[in-house]
């Protein structure tokens, strides 16, 4: 189980941050011996039909001994270190794959690495002999994309993960995030561009992997700051009438919200990580929005996010569980009706924003373990 806790980052879960991601990569692809403990090369067996022997595909590692020592010290007996590692975090990568003179591809991350060492004598005893620099890390991040080079944030994240695991006995724990800065290809007149791009901010992609010595890689997978808006098919009637309530009932009413997901896997093996982003994406857009003449109604906010979690689950076998959050941005209307003389009719067209305060829908989606039932 993983001792990084909350101070790391929160990131092992959007809902709370002692919720601890169990996805675990099958045990049928973790049973090669390290073979060569000074070429990180070998230390992969790759799954790949067309035998590349290409890190940048799906990872499967075994047999790596920790360091089991610690330091002893009479003094601090009544304390016990909880959650605990350190790292480099806000590594900026920019990566250029350059098929030909003009024709070239790119991805920019942002990468954090943390480490948990095996021993403590670094916080007990200021014995710094074990402490792989943090400087140290931020040069891994580019000396493995200059080897390696760079495909997507999860394959990048487990090739950190083993890389350290590997090279460092005395680290008994990897978490690595990365987060993806939305580029896409400029377009002239409908045709790509072969080496120009525009920044398109309109949702961030991010993932974390967790790794303990000896176990399988942890792989969450995720995206935030979706800003989405459909003016009708959305409605909220029904809810509880008591004292308390102001809200009135509406039937045609602007929904709109700021969606964040993340979802674990239960395997890395034939994982086309890229693509499960974007079936990801096409879901909660989808269930969203429906189809572009007619839209899809939306009864409440819950409904919506549970469809979109359910797309996701009947389309991707490899996720086991996905949870999203949907806090509601508020266009509330205006009544014009004080200004009779200046306006005729209902006002269904000036909204005011309101950010705060705000509701938030959240939850999560799990497969259902049928093997107990059998």
């Amino acid at each position: 189980m993983s001792r990084f806790g909350a101070l790391a980052d929160d990131s092992l879960s959007i809902m709370g941050k002692n919720t601890v991601c169990l996805n675990r990569v099958s045990s049928k692809i973790i049973n090669n011996q390290l073979k060569n403990e000074k070429n990180p090369r070998e230390n992969f067996s790759i799954i790949n039909k067309n035998n590349t022997n290409d890190p940048g595909d799906f990872i499967r590692w075994n047999n790596v001994q920790p360091n089991l020592s610690a330091s002893h010290d009479d003094e601090i007996d009544k304390y016990e270190i909880g959650s605990y590692g350190y790292g480099k975090n806000n590594v900026k990568l920019l990566y250029v794959k350059r098929e030909d003179a003009y024709r070239h591809e790119i991805r920019e991350y942002e990468v954090d690495t943390h480490l948990r060492l095996g021993t403590q004598k670094d916080y007990l005893m200021g014995d710094n002999r074990d402490i792989i620099a943090t400087d140290s890390q931020k040069n891994t991040v580019y000396l493995l994309a200059k080897k390696y080079g760079v495909k997507s944030p999860e394959e990048f994240g487990i090739l950190l993960c083993a890389h350290f695991l590997y090279t460092y006995k005395h680290v008994e724990e990897v978490h690595v995030n990365v987060e993806e800065y939305p580029w896409m290809r400029h377009q002239v007149a409908g045709v790509p561009h072969n080496h120009a791009f525009i920044f398109n901010p309109s949702t961030t992609r991010y993932c974390q992997v967790t790794q303990l010595r000896n176990e399988s890689p942890r792989i969450r997978s995720g995206l935030k700051d979706l800003r989405v808006l459909k003016t009708t098919q959305s409605s909220f009637m029904d809810f509880i009438q008591d004292e308390y309530r102001s809200l009135p009932d509406a039937n045609d009413r602007i929904f709109s919200t700021v969606v964040t997901a993340s979802w674990d896997f239960s395997t890395a093996k034939n994982v086309d990580f890229d693509k499960v982003w974007h079936t990801v994406r096409d879901c909660i857009l989808q269930r969203f929005a429906g189809p572009p003449s007619t839209g899809v109604a939306s009864p409440s906010v819950q409904n919506t996010l549970y469809l979109a979690e359910k797309c996701v689950l009947d389309k991707i076998d490899q996720i086991y569980s996905i949870e999203m959050r949907m806090p509601n941005k508020h266009y509330l209307n205006l009544d014009l009706s004080k200004f009779p003389k200046l306006v005729e009719g209902e006002n269904k067209e000036v909204y005011l924003p309101v950010d705060k305060p705000s509701g938030i829908i959240y939850a999560q989606l799990n497969r259902r373990d049928i093997t107990s039932k059998l």
